[in-house]
């Protein structure tokens, strides 16, 4: 399994070796993100049929005033066995 790296503007969010990568995206176990202060949850819910009700952060840079609306995302409750092994790990929008 590569190495993932999450980013937002050039400041490293989430960082590791170990991961669940479904349906195109990364999903980092929370003992992976470096950054906490730079995540804020939202009040932002979406619904998957196999995973439940997904949960939103806005990610946040300080420093440099720079912010992304529900930006990340995170299932604390999957609703299927399938999805269970992405309980409360973290995936980003990925920007180029």
């Amino acid at each position: 399994m590569p190495h993932a790296i999450a980013t937002f503007n050039g400041h490293v969010i989430a960082e590791a070796d170990g991961y669940e990568f479904v349906e195109g995206n990364v999903y980092f176990p929370p003992d992976t993100i470096k950054d906490k202060a730079a995540l804020t949850k939202t009040e932002s819910t979406t619904f998957c049929p196999w995973k439940g009700t997904a949960s939103y952060y806005n990610i946040t840079i300080d420093d440099e005033g720079k912010e992304a609306k529900d930006a990340a995302w995170y299932y604390p409750q999957p609703t299927t066995e399938r999805a269970a092994k992405l309980k409360d790990h973290i995936a980003f929008c990925q920007w180029n």
